[in-house]
């Protein structure tokens, strides 16, 4: 048995004819490996059960070193909570959450293998690499494993795996930009070279000598060459990987009439005998590969929300240690900080991270965040968001959330999960496609067969030009593409799509479901009216802010909240739970409370409820033990944006409902104010699901929109379902789709996922229009073999560019 190359890299073996020195035994047989580190690698994978690694692979890996017992000391690093800070997500219990970058992914069976070898591991959870931007989610039990033992188990099958670094990213979708391009330019040059030596015997004819003729094609031979061996390497590899999984894909028509057209044009060079087709496959090659470099430049465009979103977040922050009393801020790199520390972030620059305002007054810019577009008044106390721009002033924050637990990482990470999900259509799609491409190779095999009895010079050009003109990119293409573009768009507008499925079943929904507390309504205890009956309401209201002054309680928050000043010097404080509480000002007691409890302290005739109050959560009434001085109104308060949203939802045809767990009095108030007739009130966690549920039996699409922890269950059993961003948790864990802006973002989405509907229609008409009027063109000879490509590229340029229109921002206009 004779040993040359290295069964795990390729390189060569030093005993290439003797027994190995470093044996690997796969699948019954002994091979060889070069170093101990291939040795290593091989033995890992084979031991995993991952031995159809070495079948599906397409390239070849780089040689494996053995990792030194330094590094593997520095990958203990990783495990340090305050390390893991900046890209490990901190879940429930001991579960975590990674974010990773991986190096050495050349192929679709490296993320096989990938995935496969962590699922493998004890403690690993759940993990998925993303194949375009080779970034990883890992899931672990951090009681069962460490992040390094990770880290090392991917370094043992020849990969490396880092913190994820969008820097990194840039480099490598770079390189990957650059081989594109040196392709492009390889098959351009060598077009143009050939058709130099094709057009003179297109003008000329018969008047070029034989032996000119025959140099002109070995020379147009040996410039096609290098298009064949380099620029066609995407296809090759393609065609391979999916010949290897037993289906035909789109590269492979492509490889087909590639090769039968060179094969065919050697030996017509050679022989001297019949067409050479230099020029078609130089040609073709290159108007595929301009297409394809022009499809991925849109994609990248299109699918461009989640890696803006990430780069936010500066890599620098500028530090004040011992605050308040020190002043000097130094350059600290975020990963370092820790929370609580106190930072300094100048005008123009983004915030590092989620904090509150310690000093200061400004705006901060928002908008790719939550889809605000107006500047947001950041005052002391107020919440600013890690990734937000500082507008127009100096401000100090303190550090309440870092890394994975800020509001920017929660977004990353519901974008990944909805953009690694494929919805029907697509799937749909790629099964169409798929079975599109075995019919393409048997009707240009008949195509061949006939012509070749028929007329055989063109039988070979023909059955080219049919190969290449059908081949089903712009199908594939046709519901990615838009549903890329359209998530981007609604990402930057604040809606984020977190399943696949999220945008095909809102453009069907029939039926909207609001719950109303935090949903349509703020949310929280506002004051709604003042009933003023002795004296003024601004003196009323200051009184009663001056009672409330020693509580915390929300209706004391809502009371003390724009009272005006100065309030009356309140003393002598007592609380009635459950009744209201009261205070001596100026020497005389006063109480404030619900209307039972102040009735018993004051001896006059308790005044009638106003009829208007019926949408008030609470009514407390302010008295003397003499008089009934004011009655206050609280509630929550309708949003602004509520009620044209709710407009857009009927014009567009959509039956709109109230479903809440309040009483009847402030359901139906809300409801009356809005012009939603179905409203429910007092609904429990199982009324909701059941009422959905009807809703449901009778044929209706229905959206859920929710906020509350009582909404996860509803969420969940809708069809397609809203979580609002402030909300609890486990409500947005149940959404389909997660509001981080403004309400009426609301109405943009369902605009937006209609237009995606009629997008992808249009993108599918398209194609299975084009091929079948292009497929019997071909196959009659009327399409010669550069203008198929011609043809072919342009059709999936245009599915590309249709989908980019969803892009594009859009502003709603309520209409």
């Amino acid at each position: 048995m004779s040993f040359e190359s290295c069964f795990h890299c390729g390189l060569p073996v030093a005993e290439a004819d003797r027994a190995p020195r470093f044996p690997v035994s796969y699948r019954g047989q002994t091979e060889a490996a070069c170093c101990a580190g291939c040795k290593a690698v091989a033995d890992t994978i084979i031991a995993a059960g991952l031995d159809g690694y070495y079948v599906s692979r397409e390239s070849r890996p780089t040689r494996a070193e053995p990792m030194p017992d330094a590094l593997l000391e520095q990958l203990a690093v990783y495990d340090a909570p305050e390390v893991q800070a900046s890209f490990v997500k901190v879940e429930p219990g001991q579960e975590r959450e990674a974010a990773l970058l991986l190096e050495g992914i050349s192929c679709a069976a490296c993320i096989w293998l990938n995935e496969r070898h962590l699922l493998s591991l004890p403690g690993v959870l759940e993990a998925s690499i993303n194949y375009t931007t080779h970034r990883a989610r890992v899931r672990w039990d951090n009681t069962r494993i460490s992040l390094s033992t990770i880290l090392a188990a991917v370094a043992a099958i020849g990969y490396r795996a880092h913190p994820y670094d969008p820097g990194r990213q840039d480099a490598l979708q770079q390189r990957e930009r650059k081989a594109a391009i040196n392709r492009l330019w390889i098959a351009g040059l060598s077009m143009m070279q050939v058709m130099m030596y094709v057009v003179p015997v297109y003008l000329a004819g018969d008047a070029i000598s034989a032996d000119m003729l025959r140099l002109m094609r070995w020379a147009s031979l040996v410039l096609t060459l290098p298009v064949l061996v380099y620029s066609c390497q995407p296809f090759h590899v393609g065609a391979w990987r999916d010949l290897r999984r037993g289906r035909v894909g789109m590269d492979t028509p492509v490889v087909i009439g590639v090769w039968a057209a060179f094969i065919a044009s050697v030996h017509a060079t050679i022989t001297g005998q019949g067409e050479v087709y230099f020029d078609s496959v130089s040609m073709f090659v290159f108007l595929l590969l301009g297409g394809r470099f022009l499809e991925g430049m849109a994609r990248r465009r299109a699918g461009e929300a989640a890696e803006s979103l990430i780069k936010l977040v500066p890599a620098f922050a500028h530090r004040i240690d011992g605050w308040p009393q020190s002043r000097e801020a130094v350059a600290t790199p975020v990963a370092r900080l820790a929370l609580g520390d106190v930072l300094l972030v100048k005008p123009g620059e983004s915030f590092p991270a989620d904090g509150t305002v310690l000093e200061g007054e400004g705006h901060a810019d928002e908008a790719l965040l939550t889809g605000e577009a107006r500047p947001i008044a950041k005052r002391v106390d107020d919440a600013v968001i890690g990734g937000s721009v500082n507008l127009d002033a100096p401000l100090l924050i303190k550090v309440a959330r870092l890394g994975q637990e800020t509001r920017l990482a929660a977004i990353v990470r519901l974008l990944d999960r909805a953009l690694a999900e494929k919805p029907q259509l697509a799937q749909l799609a790629d099964r169409v496609a798929g079975w599109f491409v075995a019919i393409l190779l048997l009707v240009a095999a008949a195509g061949w067969l006939f012509w070749h009895q028929h007329d055989p010079a063109h039988a070979l050009p023909i059955t080219i030009a049919v190969l290449v003109i059908s081949c089903p990119c712009a199908l594939s293409l046709a519901t990615p593409a838009a549903l890329t573009a359209a998530t981007g768009n609604l990402a930057r507008a604040g809606l984020l799509l977190t399943r696949g499925h999220a945008l095909e079943t809102l453009a069907s929904a029939s039926d909207v479901v609001f719950d109303k507390t935090g949903t349509l309504t703020e949310g929280r205890l506002q004051l709604l009216e003042i009933l003023p009956l002795l004296g003024d309401a601004a003196s009323a209201h200051r009184m009663a802010a001056a009672l409330e002054g020693a509580s915390e309680h929300p209706l004391a928050l809502a009371l003390r909240a724009d009272a005006g000043t100065p309030l009356p010097l309140a003393s002598a404080f007592r609380n009635q739970p459950g009744g209201g509480v009261s205070a001596e000002v100026d020497g005389q007691r006063y109480w404030l409370g619900k209307a039972d409890f102040v009735a018993s302290q004051c001896r006059a005739e308790r005044p009638v409820q106003q009829a208007s109050w019926r949408a008030a959560d609470t009514v407390v009434w302010l008295v003397s033990e003499q008089a009934w001085l004011a009655g206050f109104a609280l509630g929550d308060s309708i949003k602004p944006e509520a009620a044209s949203l709710v407009k857009t939802m009927h014009e567009a045809g959509l039956t709109v409902h109230v479903l809440s767990g309040d009483a009847q009095g402030p359901v139906a108030a809300v409801a009356d104010a809005l012009g939603i007739s179905h409203a429910r009130a007092g609904a429990l966690p199982e009324d909701k699901l059941a009422y959905v549920q009807a809703l449901q039996a009778g044929g209706a699409t229905v959206m859920m929109v929710g906020d509350g922890v009582n909404d996860a269950p509803v969420l969940a059993a809708a069809a397609v379902s809203v979580a609002v961003g402030g909300g609890a948790e486990s409500a947005q864990a149940a959404g389909d789709l997660v509001l981080v802006g403004p309400l009426d973002t609301l109405a943009t989405g369902l605009q937006l996922a209609r237009k995606t509907r009629a997008v992808i229609r249009q993108n599918l008409w398209w194609a299975l229009a084009y091929n079948a009027f292009a497929l019997p063109l071909a196959l009659a000879g009327w399409v010669t073999p550069w203008l198929a490509s011609l043809g072919m590229a342009a059709s999936s340029l245009l599915v590309v560019l249709n989908a980019l229109r969803l892009a594009a921002p859009r502003k709603n206009t309520g209409q």
